[in-house]
């Protein structure tokens, strides 16, 4: 049986196919389109994916969509009612694009798939689609679920219970009061994009201190025991304006919001240090609450919040949870892969038997190229390449490209599916190099310079760099963990830098994965799932007795991950970039005609990056 599910309209559109239950192929619209977080009909990614499965969509048995349209639009509608008269204007702007196309999805849906779809639609709610993603993708027989995000059609944040092939709703928190929208907020506060800023908030958060929490917990937010909590609603504008917080939310943290691409100052410091605690403290509560409803050792988690890796670290190290799996496309667009399984689980009764690793098959789930396809472009494109038909020398020649400090873009392999690079799609260096972190930030991905980069480790060799236990699998960038004691540097008390300054300290043999509080985002790798890049890092690992190398995702600054191997080889030409790898082919910058040194201040200004 085939089964197409879908999500679309609101934000990183998506499309996967499951086939007799087994996941085939899965990718974001925006890979195909170029535009971050496209949120239109994922007409390319369905045209993979159909292409992938081997099918038209004529074959399709079923088509399923990630919400329900008509009840969201429910509470945007309520939702007005509520604030009548403050919230014409918000609602007036989005009300053109419900009456074009979001209250019809059935129609667009048919129009997307060309009127070859002849059979019927399933909507499935939106915090269903991420429970499914959650836990039917997992290793567990049996799990609690937490969903947390911004909100679907009512609710914002769920508890379930999976059991074999099925999953049991118990709670749920609802709009307004969001954990999702609350952290947005403090996105918005700080300066940052709201829905692709929020790593930044979360990446800032340690070059500050939490002395704005407890007038978050006083002024903002009335929390409980069991996590749920409410919102004064006079600080937050996202219910009737189109901004996310309301003047009266100046008061409490000394001023307007920052405006974009002006200087952080230690106060937008101080502020992201305090949401992050009190966020990291709600979800402990609720994942508490969790372990209490349903008694179980395992926890699975999706929904937009779930990418809190910081949080996830305290849930495995301080919760209840002897086990914890994170959908690694956790936001929207996996709930395109959860509708589609909980339609073939839950909805149509088929059974499910749990397997060591995950049915997530390293979430590379998206396009591959061919060697012949790559070199047809190549050539085409009169690039200088070198070709490997050795792949032991090909790995070699990779790995003392990293030990020597170059920048190395590698393409291999199928896609990920999801917002982190896992190493088939990722830009490479070295961890042990002093300025790698702040060369690649500024040089090569052209963002802001406190911006953590991520270790990938060999699974056998996490527990040596990072307090982790023995052979932990994080196969997905989803947790962090404190780098180990005896691979700390000590930095004495009298040269301890403040605010941004603090990336300037070498803190452990690692710098360049090492962030400021001594934590780290840790990918760890295995044969199975990443056999090219786990063969990298070994090699390295022989050069230089290190298994640590910096892995982050291949684009620049406002851009999706690179797709294609035109992508690749663009992003490559137009960064300070020093190696390509496209499979088996490693193209150098030096020897490509018409290559030189990027500006990268002309660069940022040319392309008007976000």
């Amino acid at each position: 049986m085939n089964i197409l599910g879908i999500s679309a309209f609101y934000h990183d559109s998506a499309a996967c196919l499951v086939q007799d239950g087994r996941i085939v192929a899965a990718a974001q619209e925006e890979r195909f389109t170029r535009k971050k977080h496209d949120y239109n009909f994922p007409q390319e990614a369905v045209d993979f994916c159909l292409e992938r499965g081997g099918i038209s969509a004529h074959d399709l048995d079923l088509v399923t969509f990630y919400d329900k349209p008509l009840l969201k639009f429910d509470r945007l509608l309520e939702t007005y009612l509520a604030y009548s008269p403050r919230g014409f204007k918000l609602f007036m702007m989005g009300l053109p694009l419900w009456l074009k196309q979001k209250l019809h999805t059935p129609r667009e849906l048919d129009k997307g798939l060309r009127g070859a779809y002849s059979g019927r639609y399933v909507f499935t709610a939106h915090h269903e689609s991420h429970a499914a993603s959650a836990f039917f993708p997992s290793p567990f027989q049996e799990a609690a679920i937490l969903t947390l995000d911004g909100v679907g059609e009512w609710a914002t944040g769920s508890i379930a219970r999976g059991r074999d092939h099925r999953i049991e709703m118990l709670n749920e928190l609802r709009f307004p009061h969001s954990l999702g929208l609350l952290y947005s907020a403090f996105t918005y506060f700080t300066g940052f994009k709201v829905n692709s800023g929020e790593y930044k908030l979360m990446g800032l958060a340690p070059y500050g201190e939490p002395v704005y929490a407890d007038v978050i917990r006083e002024k903002l937010l009335d929390i409980k025991e069991d996590g749920s909590f409410r919102m004064d609603m006079d600080y937050f504008g996202f219910c009737h304006r189109d901004v996310m917080t309301t003047p009266k939310m100046d008061g409490l943290f000394g001023g307007p919001p920052r405006q974009a691409e002006t200087e952080i100052s230690q106060r937008e410091m101080d502020i992201a240090a305090s949401i992050q605690v009190v966020t990291e403290e709600i979800v402990l509560k609720i994942a508490h609450h969790a372990h209490s409803l349903t008694g179980s050792k395992n926890l699975v988690m999706a929904g937009g919040v779930a990418l809190n890796c910081v949080a996830n670290g305290r849930i495995l190290r301080e919760g209840p949870f002897e086990n914890l799996w994170i959908q690694p496309a956790a936001g929207d667009a996996g709930g395109a892969l959860g509708a589609a399984l909980f339609t073939w689980h839950q909805l149509l009764d088929n059974p499910r038997v749990a397997k060591e690793g995950d049915f997530q098959s390293g979430s590379l789930l998206g396009p591959e190229f061919s060697e012949d396809s790559i070199q047809r472009y190549l050539d085409s494109a009169g690039t200088v390449y070198q070709r490997y038909d050795d792949e032991e020398k090909l790995v070699d020649r990779i790995a003392e490209l990293i030990s020597t400090e170059h920048v190395v873009g590698h393409f291999a392999d199928r896609a990920e599916f999801g917002p982190r690079a896992l190493g088939s799609r990722s830009i490479l260096g070295d961890g042990r190099s002093r300025q790698m972190q702040e060369t690649m930030n500024l040089k090569i991905k052209f963002r802001e310079s406190f911006r953590p980069f991520a270790p990938a480790i060999l699974r056998e060799d996490v527990d040596e760099y990072f307090e982790m236990r023995p052979d932990e699998n994080s196969p997905y960038m989803l947790l962090v963990a404190p780098v180990r004691q005896d691979k700390r540097l000590p930095v004495k008390e009298a040269d301890q830098a403040k605010g941004l300054d603090k990336l300037k300290e070498i803190r452990s043999t690692v710098p360049a994965v090492t962030h400021v509080d001594y934590s780290a985002r840790v990918q760890t790798i295995d044969m199975e799932h990443h056999p090219r890049f786990y063969k990298i890092i070994q090699a390295f690992k022989q050069k230089t007795g290190s298994p640590v190398v910096i892995n982050t995702s291949f684009n620049v600054r406002g851009e999706p991950i690179v797709n294609s191997p035109h992508d690749a080889y663009r992003c490559f030409m137009y960064t300070n970039m020093d190696a390509l790898v496209l499979e088996n082919f490693i193209l150098l910058k030096n020897d490509q005609p018409n290559a030189q040194e990027i500006d990268v201040d002309a660069y940022l200004a040319e392309f008007a990056l976000d």
